[in-house]
């Protein structure tokens, strides 16, 4: 019933506070209460990316291998993967930059109207003679083949100046 959102509410939000005695405590409370560790794991790869993200991309790792030691033993022994991963959760550092970056692209592309840009000519793959002929593929500056980033724009002209993890135009 409820006691079932509110203890992964409760866990959730442990980790992000990094309260890692907390986090391991409203773990138990789920497990030992029959809650299926794979819903746990799941939770635990969703928070990876939404609460840690880019400050440790290793959380992503470590919540995908937990998810599949569950997935392989399962209960009783699955509760220490997840204890694990609870724990290095609770004490990694935080960021939601990726999170809040997304969400600033999707509302981009929820407050357009009309037909959304095209992509740009020389982002385009040119497989047939007709597509180069259009144009598609020239300019295209093949960064591996350079020393350092190329200056070259990537997105659609009607988006130039954007920063979507600065929410802002430039």
């Amino acid at each position: 019933g409820e006691e079932h959102y509110n203890c992964i509410s409760a866990l959730h939000k442990s980790m992000r506070g990094s309260d890692a005695n907390a986090s391991l405590y409203w773990l138990a409370r789920m497990l030992e209460g029959g809650e299926d560790p794979l819903y746990v794991a799941r939770r635990l790869v969703r928070f990876a990316s939404e609460d840690i993200g880019l400050a440790d991309p290793l959380a992503l790792t470590q919540a995908v291998a937990a998810y599949q030691g569950c997935h392989f033993i399962g209960m009783p022994e699955c509760e220490v993967i997840l204890a694990q991963c609870v724990v290095y959760f609770a004490r990694a550092p935080k960021s939601i930059e990726v999170y809040r970056a997304y969400g600033n692209v999707k509302e981009c592309l929820r407050m357009h109207t009309g037909p959304l840009p095209p992509v740009p000519l020389h982002l385009r793959n040119a497989p047939t003679r007709l597509m180069k002929n259009l144009g598609y593929g020239k300019g295209y500056k093949y960064n591996p083949m350079y020393k350092g980033p190329v200056e070259q724009d990537y997105l659609p002209e009607e988006l130039k100046g954007t920063d979507f993890f600065k929410e802002q135009k430039t």
